[in-house]
């Protein structure tokens, strides 16, 4: 295995996923929401780059293509557990998140059962957009957990008509809880609704990979 650039932005990138959860064991929310947004954010930046400089310097290898797809289920899988754990089992997400799980693992059976076969379920431009809409999904949820925090831990002990009139503007915002209520509203409905996207578009390609490997699943063992 060569040690070319985008071999090591990929081997990175599968690294960080782990980091991802590790952010919530070293560091206390918020900042741990924002370390690993942070660190998801560049991980799945490198995700566009390591393939695009594999192709213009002509660095494509199998190594790249075999951990390309490991890396970035992982990064998926990880992000998706924590997020589920830190929004309370919320069924919004938990939901979306088991299809999304559900239907990684199930094509990674199929192309492990199909072998040299599993060319027919090459990577296609839908399942690149799932992709992209994963990532940004849960991007945007995890700027939600630290906007969640922050608000409250600042109301944790403050009377509850106070903090509603802040919010209702009959109160002077001296504390900053109007931009953090903003920012966790924008975050939660965006995230919640571009993870329900990610999910339609996951359940599509996963379909249409099922379909594409039907003859081989019906033939003799």
């Amino acid at each position: 295995m060569n040690w070319t650039l985008p071999n090591i932005l990929t081997v990175l990138r599968l690294f960080a996923a782990p980091g991802v959860a590790v952010m919530f064991l070293y560091f206390h929310r918020p900042f741990a929401d924002w370390y690993a947004l942070a660190l998801f954010v560049g991980a799945a930046v490198t995700d566009f780059f390591d393939g695009y400089l594999a192709r213009a310097w002509k660095q494509e290898s199998r190594f790249g293509a075999m951990l390309d797809p490991i890396a970035d289920k992982a990064m998926v899988v990880i992000a998706l557990l924590v997020i589920t754990g830190f929004s309370g089992m919320n069924p919004w997400i938990l939901l979306p998140a088991t299809l999304i799980i559900f239907r990684e693992v199930f094509v990674s059976g199929l192309r492990e059962f199909l072998g040299s076969d599993a060319k027919l379920l090459a990577v296609t431009k839908l399942a690149k957009w799932k992709t992209t809409a994963q990532m940004v999904a849960i991007a945007v949820l995890f700027a939600k957990g630290a906007f969640e925090h922050f608000m409250t831990v600042q109301t944790a002990d403050l009377d509850p008509a106070y903090v509603q009139g802040i919010l209702d503007g009959s109160i002077p915002d001296e504390i900053g809880l109007i931009w953090k209520s903003v920012g966790w509203n924008i975050s939660w409905y965006c995230g919640v609704g571009l993870l329900w996207i990610a999910t339609a578009l996951t359940l599509t390609t996963g379909w249409d990979y099922f379909s594409k490997s039907l003859p081989f699943l019906r033939g003799p063992k």
